[in-house]
């Protein structure tokens, strides 16, 4: 109990040496003042005339004499102490905890009377330091050794130790040990002195320290029968990290408690199935709490289940945000029969119904929600909440709006008590990317626990198959296109052969005077213009020509910077992250560099105020694939090329239609709309990846992903029908493409008398064709298809220095007269002209078949110089 002091009661120090002599001082030198100034009158008394102002001034000596007697006498107070001085001892005297000032050679300046009857010290003589006390034990000599150098470097501290013995000189020697605190600062500055003191305090604290030990001993067997308590428990946080487990519990699950930390497991590692939803979902009002009982099964740390009943309390802050757990977890098989929530069987039942993967709903006859299970909760929390479920929510809130008529008449047909009700799908109704589809079953017998009972409503999520169907639709869409695409080309190269030759015969009879030689020109210069949109075509639907190379995109990325800085305009930033050391890749340069060309076009395009256009290459582990949740792309090793603008972006609703070919958003005039759909050809072709992202306002981003080229070398028997190319693919025939190097002033395209067998189904081509060959001085044999050739071959005898054929044809195609042909005539020189890519038919023909290729269209030129240079090669 606490005592308390008469507010009269005052113990004055045992020590309180005078600060210094400074007041004293002063007191004798206005003593000696006053009194040299009265022997100066009695010395100098004859010199004065009046004799009036020398008795005052005598009279003015004697008073300061007096008041000096006065003063050393203690009668008047020269300087009388201000009353916050006297306030400050008077508290300093009286404070229960032991205080001392000391100077810094140890000298003791003042010692209250706390300190005197802690110490045991009644007088001055018999006042010790601190330092002579305590430097017997070991504990409080340390701690008083670090106070000091704390006091010699400025600074304030305290320390706590304890004695076997009190302090004082009258403790006997069978006294219990006590502990003490010990305080120590500096004291500043005060009058007289010219170091600042120290001032030490010193308390016995044995009694609060009891205090503590009785409290943590209390603690320590709260927590002993909590954690052995036949019951688990555990406490979460708001996100469900676990802060405190009991060792019952720790038991069941087999966590390690040795290597427990608080925020080291969390709800979802604890529980199976759903569980985590069925705890999410039960919420409190603000600033309220609310405890639930649930049975659902745990998952021990070896993945077994454990079925248990929670009582589960949660809490929420007053803005109704979710707040700390508090649960009780009974193991369900140690419960009687009177305790348990149903038989056995409800609680297998209840187990399956939260961990089945469908959400189920019951409802009754007007659509409202009387039970649901975890599932159910995670599909749709964001969409009704538990408390709303209790209170009979209506199901078509978790409808999209416009299927809501659906499960109307779902629910109608369940009323009627009518079988297999078809299922329907609907949209979310707040994440329009979200897809579900509902089942619905009428209840025909109605229980007694819920007669109200009349549909049982089951939801899958299906939004990974719905994008999948939509992307195994756009692939069809874009494959279907292709195929068009490649069909139209073929024909139409045909029809574009036919007017350049045409063209071109006409230009050599005419002069530049005439007035139809500019028409001509206009003709051929339209016909190469629609040749590029064919090769466009081609290049979408992959099938046009492609030349793979081993390339760098290191260095293709920086050969091509400087163009695509000319391409762009002043106020486009064109800005390029290069990954380090890039894995190699096999592409068509050209072809490539038209890819990169052509998005940065697009990207400029979309910025008419300027922005910044960004190029990134990185390499992609296969690893590293599946988190990048890109459909269709395989766990492979990639090489990233990332073409990033600021513009305008792209609206949803036409993303997926951006690589169709003549889909454009530009003006007429400024855009074919088969930039985008060549694009994406070249990349499928080289066996790449394209994957556009894209955000209104803020930009578009196209990601590019090559296939790593790793070089095999592999070694093949010469002439082997099963060769391969270096990079392990099937080797092609010897082949390469004419009518592209050289120019008419530099090679001699005359015929010079060579016999030329042309085989063209086509007839406008085939005409064309030898007349401009004719005109070469070249003899043509024309045939109409490859059996048709082969007769022709049989009535000269093989008497033909070259054949030129085309590739589809009628009854016999291009590569089968090939072989037909070099089994009689081995050494036969042979040139394919096609609107395709000579690897669409190339890899069907021996190894041993050297070939030229021209592709279509071509111009009379094109056309005698390649015959000219497979002449001559």
């Amino acid at each position: 109990m606490t005592q308390f002091k008469q507010a009269d009661d005052y113990n004055p120090p045992i020590v309180n040496r005078p600060a210094g002599a400074g007041a004293w001082l002063r007191i004798v030198v206005l003593a000696a003042a006053l009194t040299l100034s009265a022997l100066a009158f009695v010395v100098f008394k004859d010199q004065l005339e009046n004799e009036i102002v020398l008795g005052i001034l005598g009279v003015l000596a004697m008073c300061g004499i007096f008041f000096l007697v006065s003063a050393l006498i203690g009668f008047i107070e020269v300087m009388p102490a201000p009353r916050t001085e006297a306030y400050a001892n008077a508290f300093l005297d009286s404070h229960p905890d032991g205080a001392i000032v000391t100077d810094r050679k140890g000298r003791v300046i003042y010692a209250n009377r706390a300190y005197g009857e802690l110490t045991g010290a009644r007088a001055i003589a018999s006042t010790q330091t601190l330092e002579a006390l305590l430097s017997r034990d070991p504990d409080s000599n340390q701690a008083l050794f670090r106070l000091a150098n704390s006091l010699r470097e400025g600074k304030a501290g305290f320390e706590e130790f304890r004695l076997r013995k009190p302090l004082g000189l009258a403790a006997s020697a069978k006294s219990e040990a006590h502990w003490y605190r010990l305080k120590a600062r500096l004291l500043p500055v005060v009058d007289g002195e010219k170091q600042p003191l120290y001032i030490w305090q010193i308390s016995d604290i044995t009694a609060e320290r009891e205090k503590q030990e009785r409290f943590f001993r209390e603690l320590q067997n709260a927590i002993d029968y909590l954690d052995h308590a036949p019951a688990g428990f555990l406490s979460a946080g708001r996100r469900g990290e676990i802060f405190y487990i009991n060792a019952t519990l720790a038991g069941w699950l087999g966590v390690d408690l040795t290597t427990f930390q608080p925020g080291s497991l969390s709800l979802s590692q604890l529980l199976a199935g759903q569980g985590l939803a069925l705890l999410q979902s039960i919420q409190a009002e603000p600033g309220r709490e609310r405890t639930e009982t649930i049975d659902l099964d745990m998952r021990k740390i070896n993945g077994q289940g454990l079925p248990v009943r929670l009582v589960h309390r949660v809490s929420a802050t007053t803005d109704g945000a979710p707040g700390d757990s508090r649960t009780i977890v009974l193991e369900r098989t140690g419960l009687g029969d009177s305790q348990q929530a149903g038989s056995a069987a409800s609680a297998r039942f209840n187990r399956f119904f939260n961990n089945t993967p469908m959400a189920i709903a019951s409802v009754d006859g007007s659509g409202k929600i009387l039970r649901t299970n975890a599932p159910f909760m995670t599909l749709f929390s964001d969409i009704v909440s538990r408390d709303e479920v209790e209170k009979g929510a209506p199901l078509e809130r978790i409808v999209h709006e416009g299927d809501r008529e659906m499960l109307a008449d779902a629910l109608a047909a369940a009323r009627d008590r009518q079988g297999n009700i078809a299922p329907f799908d609907s949209r979310h109704p707040v994440q329009e990317g979200r897809h579900f589809r509902f089942y619905v079953n009428a209840v025909i017998d109605q229980s007694d626990e819920a007669p109200e009972e009349a549909a049982i409503v089951y939801a899958v999520e299906n939004t990974a198959q719905k994008e999948l169907e939509q992307q195994m639709a756009q692939t069809q869409k874009m494959n279907a296109v292709g195929t068009l695409a490649g069909g139209i080309a073929h024909d139409f190269n045909n029809v574009l052969t036919a007017i350049l030759l045409s063209a071109d015969h006409l230009l050599l009879q005419a002069r530049q005077a005439d007035a139809s030689f500019a028409d001509l020109m206009e003709i051929k210069r339209n016909a190469n213009r629609a040749a590029v949109l064919v090769r466009q075509l081609l290049a979408f639907s992959r099938k046009q020509t492609m030349r793979p190379t081993v390339l760098n995109l290191t260095d293709v990325v920086g050969d091509l910077r400087m163009l695509v800085d000319r391409l762009t305009s002043s106020n486009v930033k064109l800005e390029i992250d290069y990954g380090r050391d890039l894995w190699p890749v096999k592409t068509d340069l050209s072809q490539f560099e038209q890819v990169l060309i052509n998005l940065c076009v697009n990207a400029r395009d979309a910025m008419p105020n300027g922005g910044t256009i960004t190029i990134r290459t990185r390499n992609i582990n296969g690893s590293d694939v599946p988190a990048m949740n890109l459909l269709g792309m395989p766990a492979e090793d990639f090489v990233m090329v990332e073409v990033e603008d600021t513009g305008t972006g792209i609206a949803p609703e036409i993303m997926d239609k951006i690589f169709e070919p003549f889909f454009t958003t530009k003006e007429v005039g400024k855009g074919t709309g088969l930039g985008l759909a060549m694009v994406y050809g070249i990349i499928r072709q080289s066996g790449g990846y394209i994957y556009p992202e894209s955000e209104v306002g803020k930009g578009t981003k196209f990601r590019l992903f090559l296939p790593r080229h790793i070089q095999e070398i592999t070694a093949q028997p010469a002439g082997s029908a099963n060769a391969t190319q270096a990079d392990g693919s099937p080797a092609t025939p010897e082949h390469k493409v004419l009518g592209a190097s050289a120019n008419e002033q530099e090679m001699d395209l005359t015929g010079n008398s060579a016999v030329v067998l042309l085989v063209e189904d086509e007839e406008a081509v085939r005409r064309g064709g030898k007349r401009m060959l004719e005109t070469r001085g070249y003899t043509v044999h024309e045939a109409g298809s490859g059996v048709e050739a082969l007769d022709i071959m049989e009535e000269l005898d093989g008497k033909v220095d070259i054949v030129v054929s085309d590739v589809v044809m009628p009854e016999m195609d291009g590569p089968s007269l090939l072989r037909e042909l070099r089994k009689k005539y081995p050494d036969m020189k042979f040139i394919f002209v096609s609107g395709y890519a000579e690897d669409a038919f190339a890899r069907n023909l021996p190894q041993d078949a050297k070939f030229g290729f021209l592709p279509k269209p071509f111009s009379l030129k094109q056309l005698a110089q390649a015959v000219r240079e497979m002449l001559d090669g």
